[in-house]
């Protein structure tokens, strides 16, 4: 269970990463991978240092290390995180109670 919001972004952004890494190597498998990074994008900046950088982190030691796949694959270049707003995010759609506005926009 996340005890933050951030921890919360970062145990799904791992999760999506493992995801991405299943269907790379099954492209791979099929002649149709690439060699370019995954791009991820994820709209929690303390998520990203999160990944980027754990020691500096002295809050997130409780996070299972199961979870620290994303900075292996980080520090591999097999995986990209990129900024995204909040505003940007179609899966808000799917994934939060929006105005009726907001909704048919995304």
């Amino acid at each position: 269970m996340a005890l933050s919001s951030y921890e919360a972004e970062y145990i799904s952004t791992c999760f999506t990463a493992c995801q991405a890494l299943w269907l790379s190597t099954l492209l791979k498998e099929l002649t149709i991978g690439t060699d370019h990074a995954i791009k991820l994008l994820v709209d929690s900046k303390s998520a990203i240092d999160l990944a980027k950088n754990l020691v500096s982190h002295g809050r997130s030691k409780h996070i299972d290390t199961k979870f620290h796949l994303l900075c292996d694959q980080l520090s591999k270049r097999a995986i990209e995180l990129q900024h995204c707003e909040t505003k940007f995010q179609l899966a808000d759609m799917m994934t939060k109670a929006l105005k009726s506005k907001r909704f048919i926009e995304l």
